[in-house]
């Protein structure tokens, strides 16, 4: 009967924050499971989120139960066995189950369903709950999908809820069971080994961002115009990616110190101490990247701006250019209109017209036009016109 209430007390809590929060674009092509349509779970199905289930003694896998149930009944059976549970969006009657098993606190099942959290690292009692936020190149759109995994480590357990694609947590567990005295150290050696991978998976993230940054470079000098956008989606990009890394570092520390509180295994924590390491590495480079891109911004607008200076040097040069083609043309009309006015007015032939009849009358004319031209070529001359 208490059981019972135990369980409802865990649905009224997980209930309200079912279905509320949204995906991130890069994660939204993932379908949901559809609790609805797919078929209750029994002893020979499995259910639907649970990835891979195993219970594990002394190092080896003892067993593989295809749902909760049968994972929580091996494991109530043999207290001297651990359990790996990986599950990729799970339900909220899935999350419950494992909460009355495992005692999980409340706040660690709600960040579990609504996800988009940051790294994080959080102790409740004797549970350690774990966000990390991976990461992956894809090199058809040369972008970086993030994802989130979250992880609950207990005395002899380890339940990891992804929400996302990455990270491949099944290389992970291939890895420990092939290395049976890594695992045999518990539910802490998984952890590493979960860590390991996720930080490995920046690798090639660092190195696709490096070639990203290296094409810019190229783009930004040889004045291509759309580059501004792509600089400003990089460094969102690189900001997303350093807010994944740089929280692992004081996570690490925290993990270390409470392994050597707990008196975990000393060459566990130089595992741990390597990792820690490989970290500091991507931070350093996602630092570099972020203040790389942001001396790129400002080439690339320094650049710019000396391209429209030069661009409107061009048009003033051409406009004064053509202001002294229309002085030229003008001081050219004016000349020659005056000697056409004059001729005009004697082609007019009147009777009354003194000069028709004077001898010098003509070269009068001719001089008076030749005087006059003269006259005006020099004022325009004198003013720079011509």
């Amino acid at each position: 009967m208490s059981e019972h209430k135990t369980s409802d007390r865990r649905l009224a809590v997980l209930r309200p924050f079912a279905g509320r929060g949204s995906r991130s674009r890069r994660n939204s092509s993932t379908p949901e499971p559809d609790e609805n349509t797919s078929p209750p779970a029994s002893p020979t199905r499995p259910e639907a989120s649970v990835v891979d289930s195993a219970i594990y003694r002394d190092g080896d896998r003892i067993a593989s139960p295809r749902t909760l149930a049968e994972t929580f009944q091996l494991l109530d059976h043999d207290s001297d066995t651990m359990a790996w549970i990986g599950l990729y969006r799970p339900n909220e009657q899935q999350l419950a189950s494992l909460a009355d098993q495992f005692d999980l606190h409340e706040l660690a099942l709600e960040d579990a369903i609504l996800a988009h959290q940051r790294p994080k690292l959080e102790r409740y009692d004797q549970t350690l709950f774990v966000v990390l936020r991976a990461a992956r190149y894809l090199d058809d759109v040369e972008e970086v999908e993030f994802g989130e995994l979250h992880v609950f480590i207990g005395e002899n357990f380890v339940v990891t809820v992804r929400h996302s694609e990455s990270p491949d947590l099944s290389a992970v567990r291939r890895r420990m069971e092939s290395n049976p005295d890594l695992l045999t150290l518990g539910p802490e050696a998984v952890l590493y080994a979960i860590l390991d991978k996720v930080v490995d998976g920046y690798y090639p993230v660092v190195a696709g961002l490096e070639n990203d940054i290296d094409e810019i470079e190229t783009e930004v000098f040889r004045g291509d115009p759309s580059v501004s956008r792509r600089i400003y989606e990089l460094s969102r990009e690189v900001i997303e990616f350093q807010r994944a890394t740089r929280p692992l570092l004081d996570m690490l520390t925290r993990l270390n110190a409470g392994f050597t509180r707990y008196h975990v295994d000393e060459e566990l924590q130089r595992y741990l101490r390597d990792v820690r390491d490989h970290v500091e590495h991507v931070t350093e480079r996602v630092d570099e990247f972020r203040q790389l891109l942001q001396d790129i911004l400002t080439v690339n607008t320094t650049l710019v701006t000396q391209q429209q200076n030069e661009d409107l040097k061009a048009l003033a040069e051409a406009g004064h250019s053509q202001n002294e083609e229309i002085k030229r043309i003008s001081a050219w009309a004016a000349i020659l209109f005056a000697p056409t006015l004059i001729g005009t007015i004697y082609g007019m032939n009147f009777d009354d017209m003194p000069e028709l009849g004077w001898t010098w009358g003509y070269p009068m004319a001719l001089s008076l036009m030749l005087a006059t031209c003269l006259g005006l070529y020099l004022v325009f001359k004198g003013r720079d016109w011509l």
